[in-house]
């Protein structure tokens, strides 16, 4: 039996003997390798925290403490720490294994994360909670280097330190260098500052000198020098100027040293940064040399790291970065905005062909998307590439900068729709609903990669702010050869029929086309329409299908409310047209679990079979099964 094997509940980790820790997080390493390889998931991060999760595992109780991972991609290890060896089988499969924290999993993920720079908060929230209950649990977080761009991580901190209340924070940093004090001095340094006997002695000193006139002013004189000493000796005096106490840089690859530095941290019972060096990708030679590559990946191969299948090189996003390059040769007020996600929202393209037009901010939404209303505000074209689902941290800049001066920024909203493996907190399904009703948008969505380019180059001559979602993988090259010139909120007609109108929004096309031709072989002959834009409803269209129409088929990947379906059947209420009968093809769950598209389709009831098998039930009660 390996020593992996040996670990099938919480807190079993504490059985193993020390001398094993090293052939434990080569065993772990090996494991998470062969399953991501086989699986996809999110591997360089999770490879690079297995010795930092072993020693907060030996320092903590589970379920008992509490342990939060900012984004939360890298809690494989935890979750094989507290017994989820055998569920890998299925990781981030349909109804198996999340690749995210998830509560409803196990009593030990203490807070479902997938966003980044909120783990902070969540700690220090359940950290207040037990100080209120007067209970005695530990609470720890663990932040990526990168998280901390994103402002709410230091809301956070400047938070925990006025509340004083005990949090352990483990800064995990695998890329960004915050300070290389490293050596004795810096080791030395911070044995002092967690032990007991330096941190009583220095309570007791302030007190006793703070208690007279005099004492007050050689307190202050004392700390103006040590902080004075400690400008040069100790790194992370950014945080200590907050008023959270930093220890650090350690060997985040060193057990030993990580559970003594997070033991004595706990014991202090105030906030304390812990700054912990790794390595991305550790372990798997392939992975070190290329973490960004492996930081998320579909199924490879583990000697060459290949993908298994063929990546896919006409996606969406490919299409947005190449014509992002053409526009910048054409508009030299055209400037781009990426959110740490260059690479995923394909304005590496851009960057390299204008790298003085490109901005990076970092893990910060809001920020940029107000950088951008600046821009708009003087003269720019900003074009802000972000998430759907990470677009939505920044609605109010959205509103409050954006929409309510009309300016002309443009907001490309990548993985729109569902996005599938990455289960609820990355599907992109509540764009339409967030953005419709804030005044001056216009929300777009293309049928396949030509209406792409199409809506791209209107946007830029749009006057105001304008959206373009468009979802993860392959661009369509469905119906082609139906290109009619984009008109401000009139949408395309594709196919002119009678009796049933089929209204598709965006990449929704493919199964609306399907749905089209399956009555077709029923002998009807239904009218099928592109929106085309989203949220300015075609009334003039409207009126003519209410005419000749008595059902009408929305067709979204959007939940329900808010979305496109909800706003099309107003009109048609408005226009009291009661005859119309409406199949409403979209989300009607708040959230949406992991799975691929195919199977999240299927069992949200929005696939083309389902829509055709919904018509003849509900309206004919005839099952076409």
């Amino acid at each position: 039996m390996s020593i992996l094997e040996r670990i099938s509940k919480p807190n079993d980790i504490k059985d193993i003997n020390k001398k094993e820790y090293d052939e434990l997080a080569e065993e772990i390493r090996e494991f998470l390798v062969e399953k991501v390889s086989d699986k996809g998931g999110h591997l360089a991060s999770n490879l690079g925290s297995v010795e930092l999760t072993m020693a907060l595992h030996l320092c903590m109780d589970f379920p008992k403490d509490k342990l939060i991972f900012d984004v939360g991609h890298q809690a494989y290890t935890h979750k094989l720490l507290t017994g989820r060896r055998e569920e890998f089988d299925h990781l981030r499969e349909f109804g198996g294994l999340s690749g995210f924290p998830k509560t409803k999993e196990s009593e030990t993920d203490a807070f479902n994360t997938g966003h980044s720079s909120t783990s902070i908060s969540a700690a220090m929230g359940y950290a207040v909670a037990r100080d209120m209950r007067g209970t005695d649990e530990k609470v720890a977080c663990v932040i990526g280097d990168g998280s901390l761009t994103g402002g709410m991580a230091y809301e956070a901190i400047n938070c925990l330190a006025q509340h004083r209340t005990g949090c352990v924070i483990i800064l995990n940093d695998n890329e960004m260098s915050i300070d290389k004090n490293v050596g004795g001095l810096s080791k030395y340094l911070n044995s002092i500052r967690v032990g007991a006997a330096y941190n009583e002695l220095k309570e007791g000193v302030e007190s006793s000198l703070l208690s007279t006139k005099v004492g007050t002013k050689v307190a202050k004189t004392i700390k103006h020098s040590k902080d004075t000493l400690k400008q040069f000796l100790v790194p992370g005096m950014f945080f200590e100027e907050l008023g959270i106490t930093y220890v650090g840089p350690i060997d985040g690859h060193d057990v030993d040293d990580l559970v003594s530095t997070i033991k004595s941290a706990f014991k202090l019972n105030k906030p304390i940064i812990i700054h912990v060096k790794t390595k991305k990708g550790k372990g798997y030679t392939l992975a070190e040399k290329h973490p960004d590559y492996f930081h998320g990946v579909a199924p490879f191969d583990k000697a060459t790291g290949k993908l298994k299948t063929k990546k896919e090189t006409s996606t969406y996003t490919d299409m947005f970065g190449r014509h992002m390059v053409e526009l910048g040769a054409k508009y030299d007020n055209l400037t781009a905005i990426s959110a740490a996600m260059s690479i995923g929202t394909g304005l590496n393209r851009f960057s390299q062909a204008y790298p003085d037009r490109f901005f990076d901010v970092g893990i910060a939404e809001q920020h940029a998307v107000t950088f951008a209303a600046g821009m708009a505000a003087a003269g720019m074209i900003p074009v802000v590439a972000i998430y759907s689902s990470f677009l939505q941290r920044a609605y109010d800049q959205i509103l409050h900068d954006v929409c309510l001066q009309n300016l002309h920024v443009v907001f490309c909203i990548d993985r729109s729709g569902l996005v599938g493996q990455d289960g609820e907190t990355h599907q992109g399904i509540y764009d339409v609903s967030y953005l419709s009703h804030l005044p001056n948008m216009t929300v777009l969505a293309p049928k396949n990669r030509t209406e792409l380019i199409r809506i791209m180059d209107y946007a830029m001559e749009h006057n105001g702010p304008v959206a373009i979602k468009y979802p993860r993988g392959s661009a369509s090259k469905e119906l082609m050869e139906v290109d009619t010139p984009i008109r401000y909120g009139k949408s395309e007609v594709v196919f002119k029929g009678q009796d049933i109108a089929i209204y598709s929004c965006g990449h929704m096309m493919e199964e609306a086309l399907k749905l089209y031709n399956l009555l077709l072989k029923d002998g009807k002959t239904p009218t099928l329409i592109n929106a085309r834009f989203i949220n300015i409803i075609d009334e003039e269209l409207l009126v003519d299908i209410t005419k000749n129409h008595n059902t009408i088929v929305t067709i979204e990947e959007n939940v329900s409310t808010g979305g496109f379906g909800q706003m099309l059947m107003s009109k048609v209420a408005l226009n009291k047209a009661t005859n119309i009968k409406h199949i409403d093809a979209s989300i009607k769950t708040g959230q949406v679990e992991q799975g691929t598209i195919k199977e999240l389709r299927q069992m949200l009831g929005i696939n083309a079979e389902s829509i055709y098998e919904k018509l003849y039930t509900e309206y004919t009660n005839d099952s076409r099964k």
